[in-house]
């Protein structure tokens, strides 16, 4: 596969999952678009550090609410017109939801698959 077609699948995998895409809220890389807007761009980067983490940092659930709220206050201050967000704000509040989203859905699994041990037994 060459790198133009894996970008293009890039952009139609971000498009797919719901991401924007406006050429003002992404980032740049020599001259081409990122795939996903900067604050997808935080999410994927931060879902990809809790499944790295995940064995050596198990913060509490409240805390991985708020990191998943703090986006949310973000893109409503942005959207009611109080106060434009930043692609490097979008880019921050992106990990911190990201993290918190996927540290959540894997404490889902491991609950998950301690019921279905129980149920073994």
């Amino acid at each position: 596969m060459s790198v133009t077609s894996f970008y293009q699948t890039c952009v139609c995998v971000g498009h797919t999952l719901g991401c924007h895409q406006r050429p003002d809220r992404s980032f740049f890389f020599r001259g081409k678009q990122f795939p996903v807007c900067a604050r997808c761009t935080g999410v994927f980067l931060g879902e990809c550090v809790s499944f790295l983490s995940f064995r050596f940092v198990k913060p509490s659930t409240p805390l991985l609410l708020v990191f998943c709220g703090v986006m949310f206050w973000d893109w409503l201050i942005q959207a009611l017109a109080i106060r434009e967000s930043t692609n490097f704000r979008r880019l921050v509040t992106g990990l911190l939801c990201g993290y918190g989203y996927g540290t959540c859905v894997l404490y889902g699994l491991v609950w998950i698959r301690s019921l279905l041990k129980i149920g073994r037994a």
